[in-house]
C-alpha cells in the first residue's frame, strides 16, 4: 500500500505533468518508477542570458516530505551567483528555512526558475560570479550566455545587454565613493572570497594601503596578506 508521501509525490508529478508545456518546468521519476529520486528540468526564461537552454535538476525525496524541503541541485553547470558553478548547490530559502508542507515541487522549480530571471548577488551561492555581476555585469551576461551554450543547449545568438550596460553605469556612477579612492581593480581578489566592498576598503585604510591616486598597480603580499588576515579578524 502506498504511503501518504508517495501519494502526494505521484499527485504532483500529475499536476506538473498537466501544464508542463506552459509552466517552464517537469519532473519525472530517474530510473522510470522511483519516486525519491527524481529529474526535474527547466527550460530557461526568454529575455535572460539562459534563454533557450535546458537546464537539469537533481531531486532527493526525504523520507518526511513534505514537512521537509525536497533537496535540489543543479545537474547542468550553469554561471549564476545563486548556483555554485562548481558543485550545482541553490541558494535559496524555498529549499531551506523557507520551505512549508503547502509548497510543492513545482514551487520550488519555479522559484528556482525566477532566480534565473531575477538573479540575486547579495546572498550568493557563488561568491566569483555574484563579484561579476555586481561589479562586471556586461561580462557576466556573456560567460552566462557562453555557459548557456556549452552545457545547456542554448542557441548562439545576439543577447540584450542593455540592462546590463546599464547596471555597470549605475554602479560606475554610484559606486565608486565605496571604494574611498581606490582604483576598483584592488579589491577583485576579495571581493572574489565574498567580502563586501566597505569592509574591503575599511581593511584597505586600516593596514595602510597608499591610494596611488586611484590609479592601479600590483598590491604587494605582505598587504595581501595583511588584509586578508583583518577581513578574517586575525589581527
Amino acid at each position: 500500500m502506498a504511503s501518504s508521501r508517495d501519494r502526494r509525490i505521484a499527485k504532483e508529478l500529475q499536476d506538473i505533468q498537466a501544464d508542463k508545456e506552459t509552466s517552464g518546468v517537469n519532473v519525472v521519476p530517474l530510473n522510470g518508477y522511483s519516486l525519491t529520486h527524481l529529474k526535474g528540468t527547466i527550460t530557461a526564461p526568454p529575455d535572460t542570458p539562459y534563454a533557450g537552454g535546458t537546464f537539469t535538476i537533481d531531486i532527493q525525496i526525504p523520507d518526511n516530505y513534505p514537512f521537509k524541503s525536497p533537496a535540489m541541485k543543479f545537474e547542468t553547470k550553469i554561471w549564476h551567483p545563486n548556483v555554485s558553478s562548481q558543485t550545482g548547490a541553490i541558494c535559496l530559502d524555498t529549499l531551506g528555512s523557507g520551505w512549508s508542507p503547502v509548497q510543492t515541487m513545482k514551487t520550488a522549480l519555479l522559484s528556482i526558475r525566477m532566480l534565473l530571471e531575477v538573479p540575486n548577488p547579495k546572498d550568493p551561492q557563488d561568491a566569483e560570479v555574484a563579484s561579476m555581476l555586481l561589479y562586471r555585469p556586461v561580462e557576466f551576461a556573456q560567460v552566462a550566455h557562453q555557459w548557456a551554450i556549452k552545457y545547456a543547449g542554448a542557441r548562439n545568438q545576439q543577447i540584450d545587454l542593455s540592462k546590463y550596460k546599464k547596471s555597470a553605469q549605475a554602479t560606475q556612477e554610484t559606486g565608486m565613493d565605496r571604494f574611498r579612492g581606490y582604483h576598483p581593480h584592488l579589491f577583485r581578489s576579495f571581493l572574489e572570497m565574498g567580502f563586501d566592498v566597505d569592509l574591503v576598503a575599511q581593511a584597505f585604510e586600516e593596514v595602510g594601503v597608499h591610494r596611488n591616486n586611484g590609479h592601479e598597480y600590483l598590491l604587494e603580499p605582505a598587504y595581501i596578506s595583511d588584509i586578508t588576515a583583518k577581513l578574517c579578524g586575525e589581527i
